[in-house]
């Protein structure tokens, strides 16, 4: 990968966020060459100690996860010197993240006023569980309370069972590509006006932005969705199936694509069987279908199953475990694990020509870069260490 330029070369970006969102946001745009600074309080980012695993001391695999290519200070902006660093940082930097608490950034100093006054080109960007005004205004919230209040969990599980979290941490780290490409668009906007602006992300919304189909079904007719398990509540057969040695998931979108799945499997009268013609038919029928379907698909090895299906057209696919998926063949050619200098990571998902984004340094210890930073922003000696 080029460990040269970026399509963000250029951009300077106060990172003040911590846990995931934040974090997230601004690990994408140091891949594309953004120089990152990230700060952190005297006890360090929280997600330092989320483990085990820890890669070394103190830090965390959730940490280096979300921390690559950033410079690392640590300041306490309770002190003088701390904010005096902020505002200093501030003056030089097109892009500020932060997740603090409605009112903290206020707290030290820097307001709304503040910002637009000494800072106009800058674009804030904030992240926060609910905005920060509203009936919830302010309000904490980590990813799996928004899961739970943004609706994401009644629609995630079993159809007997009960709600469930989704897997991953996905509003928050949705949120982080939406905070990322709000601040591509105020950068660019930034270029006709010459003036920066708030972009305001909350995992609320982010929840509910992410509910589509549901959505659009409530809205149609006020239909309130169940939980459908892995299945698809308007396309089928499109769910997980057992074969001889694990599980595959057929994606059956169209008609053809249904004709083309039944034909392998060696059966393909059932695309002329009237219950099973049009996709309407297969979601009504959808429990007469898998049932017909189920003893075939079991025997089939699934990577074979997966693999005549796409060579007809048919999307599917064997269901990876973590440890399949970060050793898969296409995965790998994709350059969607990197290594560099003891640290391995998830590589990087857009992919630009001409300027490829790039992985050059690793997570960076707690206050490894304050004393250069601070030097390069004026301090003295004394203020840096007063011993």
């Amino acid at each position: 990968m080029s460990t040269e330029g970026g399509a963000l070369a250029g951009v300077r970006v106060l990172d003040l966020s911590r846990v995931l969102a934040g974090p997230l946001c601004t690990q994408m745009l140091a891949d594309h060459g953004a120089e990152v600074l990230k700060v952190e309080p005297p006890g360090g980012d929280e997600t330092r100690g989320w483990g085990p695993p820890f890669i070394q001391e103190g830090t965390s695999a959730y940490f280096t996860g979300l921390n690559r290519n950033k410079r690392n200070v640590v300041l306490d902006l309770h002190s003088e010197l701390g904010r005096e660093a902020i505002r200093r940082l501030l003056g030089e930097a097109d892009v500020l993240v932060e997740n603090f608490k409605a009112g903290t950034l206020a707290k030290w100093g820097f307001d709304d006023e503040y910002l637009a006054a000494h800072c106009p080109r800058l674009i804030h960007a904030r992240i926060t569980g609910f905005g920060v005004d509203g009936p919830m205004g302010g309000a904490p919230g980590y990813d799996a309370v928004l899961q739970a209040y943004g609706g994401l969990m009644s629609i995630n599980g079993e159809p007997d069972g009960g709600p469930l979290r989704v897997g991953v941490p996905m509003v928050d780290m949705v949120t982080g590509i939406f905070a990322f490409s709000g601040i591509l668009l105020a950068l660019n906007e930034r270029h006709a006006s010459g003036r920066g602006q708030l972009v305001d992300c909350a995992l609320l919304d982010t929840a509910v932005a992410m509910l589509h189909p549901h959505t659009a079904t409530w809205f149609a007719d006020g239909t309130v969705p169940a939980r459908s398990g892995s299945a698809h509540p308007t396309i089928a057969p499109y769910d997980t199936f057992s074969c001889s040695d694990g599980p595959i998931f057929l994606a059956v979108g169209n008609d053809r694509q249904f004709r083309e799945l039944v034909g392998v499997l060696g059966r393909p009268d059932l695309a002329e069987d009237s219950r099973f013609e049009t996709n309407a038919g297969r979601v009504v029928q959808r429990d007469e279908l898998r049932a017909i379907l189920e003893p075939i698909v079991c025997g089939w090895g699934r990577e074979d199953l997966g693999k005549a299906l796409l060579a007809r057209g048919v999307p599917a696919g064997p269901v990876h475990d973590v440890r399949e998926t970060l050793t898969d063949p296409q995965v790998l050619h994709r350059d969607m694990v990197v290594r560099l200098e003891g640290y391995t990571g998830v590589g990087i998902p857009v992919k630009l020509r001409r300027t490829p984004g790039s992985v050059r340094t690793p997570p960076r210890g707690a206050g490894a870069d304050t004393a250069e930073v601070l030097r390069e922003l004026g301090f003295s000696e004394t203020q840096i260490d007063p011993q």
